[in-house]
This record gives structure tokens, sequence and C-alpha cells, in this order.
């Protein structure tokens, strides 16, 4: 039955908070549509979440812990879109669960480091949180966006014209 009532609410809300509707622009505090894998299914998931948004970090969390069948996947699987004011962003999410040691993201800022570590006993009480950090670009990106910056293309003429 919980399921059930969850699945219909999301089945409305989910469209509308992916087209931008509750998004943490102009408070910290909105709502974002995650995007993940299903860890039996393999199946793409979006679930609409109330999430913190602190710079580029995004925080969620539930009171119900595991029961949450987001919660699972994303700590089977740490890859996830997030949707927040109509865009998609590439995500990595670091689970907080009960009985498990916190990972901690090596680029969190300073000012988020006190909270993530005053959930972790919230986390062994029986509730679960996420931080979504930033996934970094693929490699090849990197390398074709530094190719097209305006200092590397000045550099290869330097270094052509120097050639010659």
């Amino acid at each position: 039955m919980e399921a059930e009532i969850y699945r219909r609410v999301n089945a409305v809300l989910e469209p509308a908070v992916r087209r931008g509707l509750g998004a943490p622009l102009l408070t910290p505090a909105g709502l974002v549509v995650v995007e993940m894998t299903g860890r039996r299914s393999g199946k793409t998931r979006r679930v609409p979440l109330a999430a913190l948004r602190v710079g580029a970090y995004v925080m969620i969390g539930t009171v119900r812990g595991t029961s949450s069948l987001w919660v699972r996947n994303l700590a089977a699987n740490g890859a996830v879109r997030v949707w927040l004011a109509a865009r998609a962003r590439p995500m990595r999410a670091f689970v907080l669960l009960p009985g498990r040691a916190p990972r901690t993201p090596r680029a969190l800022p300073a000012a988020l480091r006190p909270i993530w570590g005053a959930l972790a006993p919230l986390s062994a009480r029986g509730f679960a949180f996420a931080l979504l950090a930033p996934a970094p670009a693929p490699p090849r990106a990197r390398r074709a966006k530094r190719a097209a910056s305006p200092r590397a293309s000045a550099s290869r003429r330097a270094t052509r014209s120097r050639s010659r």
C-alpha cells in the first residue's frame, strides 16, 4: 500500500520537478529528481526528493533508511544524474547507511565537512543520507575542452611558428 502511494505521487511530481518546479535556486532547499540505475533490474529509475543544495553539492535524506529503494539503489551504484532547475547533471552519490563507515568525497568543501560528519550518528539510528557530488568529466571530455581553449590554441600556434 505504501509503495503504491509513493508510486502515484511520484508519477505526477517527477515530470514537474524535472521541468524545474520547486528547484533549489533562490533558496538552498527544494526539489530535485535523482535518476539512477535499479540495483536488481538495471532499469533507469527516477525519484523526486527534497534536497539541500550547497554550492555544486546536493544533500538528500530519508527517515525511512534502507526501506527507501532509492537509498539501496544509490548504495549499489553511486553514478547518478540529478535534475536540478530543468537540467540533468551527472553526479556521484556518497551514501550514509546504518552500520557502515561513511565515505567522504576528497573534494568536499570545508563548509560541508561538519554537516556530513554530524549526519553519521543519525544514520546509526536508522536514517539514511546521500551526498551528491559533481561527477568529474570523463578524461576525453577534459582533453577536448583543454584543446578547444583559447590559451591552448595560442600555445599550439606559437609552437608551430617556432618549428618553421
